[in-house]
């Protein structure tokens, strides 16, 4: 079992930064591959992010490739996403989630745990 907190999300202006923490605990943080997924209202939920357990793979949406950066610290068993130039597109529901395999993977059906989910809103 692997319990998932999120924090970190908020209300920002278009231009913004935000960064969410997610606090994995329950089992070995450092061998699963981590993953950060949004959903907004009347949308489907989709990919944002994922790491590999060492870090050395990671991979990003198209929508967010070079303004949103995922990383991870094995030591305090937390993964961020840092979210620069937000966008009100960018408005949603994020949610941290831990996969059960070392390997970064794009497909939420994949993961098998998942956080309660934190608000981001951008406003223009």
């Amino acid at each position: 079992q692997v319990q998932l907190v999120e924090s970190g999300g908020g209300l920002a202006q278009a231009g913004g930064s935000l960064r969410l923490s997610c606090a994995a605990s329950g089992r070995t943080f450092s061998s699963i591959a981590m993953g950060w997924f949004r959903q907004a209202p009347g949308k489907r939920r989709e990919f944002v992010a994922t790491i590999s357990w060492s870090g050395d793979r990671i991979y990003y949406a198209d929508s967010v490739k070079g303004r949103f950066t995922i990383s991870r610290d094995n030591a305090r068993n937390t993964v961020y996403l840092q979210m620069n130039s937000l966008r009100p597109e960018d408005t949603a529901v994020y949610y941290c989630a831990a996969d059960s395999t070392p390997w970064a993977n794009t497909d939420p059906q994949e993961y098998d745990y998942w956080g309660q989910g934190t608000q981001v809103t951008v406003s223009t």
